[in-house]
């Protein structure tokens, strides 16, 4: 589980084709010391499992499925990812509760000027959009952040200048394709009207789906 707080940008060295996906190589400044194979680490989002490592970097396998639902099919060397590693039980759930399973990719539609900030309107599809509220949480490209509007065809979310300036998204540009994972505290509630399952959202189905 992670938080959508980015510890470190790192950069893709290489990528190398697997018969079942492909192994995705990335140079961190997290200490890799502190990292062994079998770790997750949440790359722009996507929840990877750690399969080798070596001086201020890691590999990682990526699944076709991955491929298929991220922007990870488009990685190259060269492009900056946004990295965080798993929260501990003793951290501070900082952002929002992320799993690094990404439900689809978004379209940066626009981005505008919003004093020192900037202001993104990400397009997206239906099947994501129905979890999109006003003030709600969004992972986008492993970032937490909070909607700030929602619009018929996609939302949009408020940047501060620190969240351009330590994550990718502060070189996204219109048209950039972006990772989505909504709150899945909305999944739930969803899940649960969707199902006809009488007696709305009280704290006790809250409690026996994790939430105490």
């Amino acid at each position: 589980m992670f938080t959508g707080i980015v510890e470190d940008v790192g950069t893709v060295v290489s990528l190398s084709p697997l018969r079942a996906g492909t192994a995705i190589t990335v140079a961190t400044g997290l200490p890799t010391g502190e990292i062994a194979p079998g770790d997750s680490i949440a790359v722009s989002g996507v929840c990877l499992t750690v399969t080798g490592k070596g001086e201020g970097k890691f590999t990682a396998d990526v699944s076709r499925e991955t491929l298929s639902k991220t922007t990870l099919s488009s990685a190259r060397p060269g492009i900056r990812v946004n990295l965080e590693r798993p929260l501990t039980l003793s951290g501070r759930l900082g952002g929002h509760i992320v799993y690094g399973h990404v439900d689809g990719t978004g379209a940066v539609r626009e981005i505008r000027p919003m004093g020192e900030g900037r202001v993104f309107h990400i397009q997206a599809d239906p099947s994501i959009m129905k979890f999109v509220v006003y003030k709600g949480a969004m992972a986008v490209d492993g970032v937490s952040l909070t909607v700030s509007a929602v619009r018929p065809d996609g939302f949009e979310l408020a940047l501060i200048p620190l969240t351009l300036e330590r994550t990718t998204l502060g070189a996204a540009r219109p048209g950039d394709r972006v990772n989505l994972e909504a709150d899945i505290v909305g999944k739930y509630v969803l899940r649960h009207l969707e199902g006809g399952g009488g007696g709305g959202v009280t704290m006790d189905f809250l409690k026996q789906h994790g939430f105490s």
